[in-house]
């Protein structure tokens, strides 16, 4: 087991021992958010046909050859052709055939005019104009090219992709299984909401905030129950876990006290533990280690320390779990707000707001970073990284950041 690792090095480790679940097919109208695990190639072309962007009127562009304000083209109206519909008659010399919104334009006719900008009768339209072949025509294939690549097996299913599978006519995608993440809370100190601590004790506020960071990533977050202070305890729910749950998060009991169990409970129930204790701040207690592909993931009991671990490190090999091609979060430069005052000999992650002014974007961070400051997390939605041996950051610093 490696000790004190750098978070990139430790990252790095853990991501290699994780895979992504299984797949399954589910209605297209259940993807919305799902990770897709097939590559998607346009077997035909959308629009499937030549057709109009207006109501209006389709014709041969030569007719309008010198055609203004002054001397009209006045051209003899076939028919009309409803969205949904299809010509019947030909366009020929001096003809044109009434068209709505996206209704296939007639053989023979290689423009269209708006309604708007014609006079018009039951019999005749007046064109003000003169046009060129392909004025106003959407063509086959100009959204999607039959043979085209349009999505990668590991991306999420947003709503253009979701809109252009139903255009493709693919109505059961093969998705990701969504992970299932047990979490597990340590500490004889720990009561739940519903009571009141008594001397020594406080709320199980970790609970709460790892579910609901699981939950924002759409996946089913299983509490497994709290732990006192007790290997074979802790070791009990780590196995109940991993024999129902695709990856366990603990907290508590991590950092280098007679009480800290939870790396020797995790040993207990199987785990190959890969490291302990990561070189960042807050969340340097921690360790790591994986059971038959199955990521565990022990977190320190202080709420902040717990976040922050929580997303540089276990977030990533969740969403590898998930089947996400690009596990890593997105990063981007991000001017620091307000000074930091402290030196940062292991890399220092900050919790912030996103803010984009004058052409920069900032991280705006609260007050409070220690790490039992879980309050200063509301309406956080980024972190931004002092880098390792830096000492006070000034104001307008640029960091690299993330979105949460």
């Amino acid at each position: 087991m490696e000790e004190n690792l750098e978070y990139q090095q430790a990252r790095a480790l853990l991501l290699e021992q994780v895979g992504a679940l299984d797949t399954e097919r589910i209605p297209l109208e259940q993807c919305g958010g799902r990770v897709l695990a097939e590559d998607i190639v346009a077997g035909e072309d959308i629009p499937p046909f030549d057709r109009s962007p207006y109501d209006g009127y389709a014709f041969r562009a030569a007719d309008t050859a010198g055609a203004s304000a002054d001397a009209p083209a006045i051209l003899r109206v076939l028919e009309e052709i409803p969205a949904g519909g299809v010509s019947h008659i030909p366009v020929t010399a001096g003809t044109a055939v009434r068209v709505m919104t996206g209704a296939p334009i007639p053989l023979g006719a290689d423009a269209v005019v708006m309604y708007e900008k014609t006079h018009f009768t039951q019999d005749t339209v007046a064109v003000f104009q003169q046009f060129t072949p392909g004025t106003n025509i959407v063509r086959a294939g100009e959204d999607v090219r039959r043979g085209e690549v349009l999505a990668r097996r590991g991306m999420r299913i947003d709503p253009g992709l979701a809109g252009t599978l139903a255009s493709l006519g693919i109505g059961r995608p093969a998705v990701y299984r969504l992970p299932r993440i047990g979490i597990l809370s340590t500490g004889s100190e720990l009561v739940e909401v519903g009571r009141k601590p008594e001397p020594g004790q406080i709320r199980n506020a970790n609970r709460y905030a790892l579910t609901a960071a699981v939950d924002r990533e759409g996946w089913e977050a299983v509490y497994l129950g709290a732990a006192g202070d007790d290997v074979e305890e802790i070791a009990r729910l780590v196995e109940q876990g991993l024999s129902s749950c695709d990856a366990v998060i603990s907290t508590g009991g991590v950092s280098a006290g007679d009480f800290d169990l939870t790396p020797a409970a995790m040993e207990r129930a199987g785990v190959c533990m890969l490291f302990q204790r990561v070189a960042i701040k807050p969340g340097m207690s921690c360790a790591y280690g994986v059971r038959a592909g199955k990521p565990v993931c022990a977190l320190s009991g202080n709420p902040a320390s717990a976040l922050t671990n929580f997303y540089v490190l276990t977030l990533p090999a969740l969403r590898k779990l998930a089947g996400y091609c690009e596990p890593l979060p997105a990063e981007f430069p991000a001017s620091l707000e307000y000074g930091f005052g402290k030196a940062s000999p292991a890399a220092r992650f900050l919790r912030g707001r996103l803010e984009i002014r004058d052409g920069r974007t900032w991280i705006v961070p609260p007050g409070g970073q220690g790490n039992v400051v879980l309050s200063s997390a509301i309406g956080c939605d980024m972190m931004a990284e002092i880098p390792a041996g830096s000492g006070p950051v000034a104001a307008g610093t640029e960091l690299r950041g993330f979105m949460l």
